[in-house]
């Protein structure tokens, strides 16, 4: 069975131009890990792949919509050019303008189906079929606490994350003894994650927990980087990572 040593695997990360990804993208930079990365925010990659070359990383970028099919493809496409293989897909992109259903935002609804659940499906189209031709892979998807407790305003988005989970375990379930499946649920993160909620009294509630509560996109990076350092008979299924403070 083909397993490499977590300094040298190759990771593709969407949503890598800030936040968890960004977080995540430098860690494992760190590490040895090659970097292929993907968000909608070009200048913002190209800004982060040269911080990780001018500290001796390795990585490459290319803009990626994950709401459009072919985007991840070429993703995946790209580490297989580049570095021959993909040993990881880091399905982190995910957008939350959340509201109350009265305010009956529906294209916010839709904006929030098509980027965190069509769009880890998508990476799972596009990297899947890479993983069974190599033997090994590993699919890490970003959740959230969401998808463990419900709360006004958020049954939309929670309803995503919900779904997320159900994908990942049945994948987790069909994926056999060579391809591993994580799911990483984040409470409060210091992240620009609420500048999409279109509801001001929301996003002005949300500002002041974070502002209170959050903890650094690190503390998740981390957490995925222990499930990939993992021996590759090791599935760490799921992990919950959220401020002590947090209820």
């Amino acid at each position: 069975m083909h397993s490499s040593s977590p300094t040298t695997k190759v990771v593709a990360i969407t949503g890598a131009s800030s936040g968890i990804g960004e977080a995540t993208a430098l860690r494992l930079a760190r590490s040895g890990a090659k970097l292929v990365l993907g968000a909608r925010r070009a200048d913002r990659l190209e800004a982060l792949v040269q911080r990780i070359a001018a500290a001796g990383g390795e990585a490459v970028f290319r803009p990626t919509d994950v709401r459009r099919r072919d985007d991840l493809t070429a993703l995946v496409g790209l580490a297989c050019e580049r570095f021959g293989r993909l040993d990881v897909l880091v399905n982190n992109a995910g957008i939350g303008p959340i509201s109350p259903l009265d305010d009956l935002r529906v294209a916010d609804w839709e904006d929030m189906v098509d980027v965190n659940i069509k769009g880890v499906l998508y990476g799972i189209a596009a990297a899947l079929p890479v993983f069974r031709a190599q033997g090994s892979g590993h699919i890490v998807t970003t959740a959230s606490t969401a998808a463990h407790r419900i709360v006004p305003t958020m049954a939309v988005y929670a309803g995503t994350k919900v779904a997320v989970r159900a994908i990942c375990e049945g994948l987790r379930q069909e994926a056999g003894d060579t391809l591993r499946v994580t799911v990483v649920s984040p409470g409060v993160i210091r992240t620009d994650f609420i500048d999409s909620i279109t509801s001001p009294e929301v996003r002005a509630r949300h500002a002041t927990s974070r502002d209170a509560l959050g903890i650094p996109p690190d503390a998740i990076a981390r957490a995925i980087a222990f499930a990939i350092d993992q021996p590759a008979d090791v599935d760490v299924g799921e992990i919950i990572v959220r401020p002590t403070a947090q209820a």
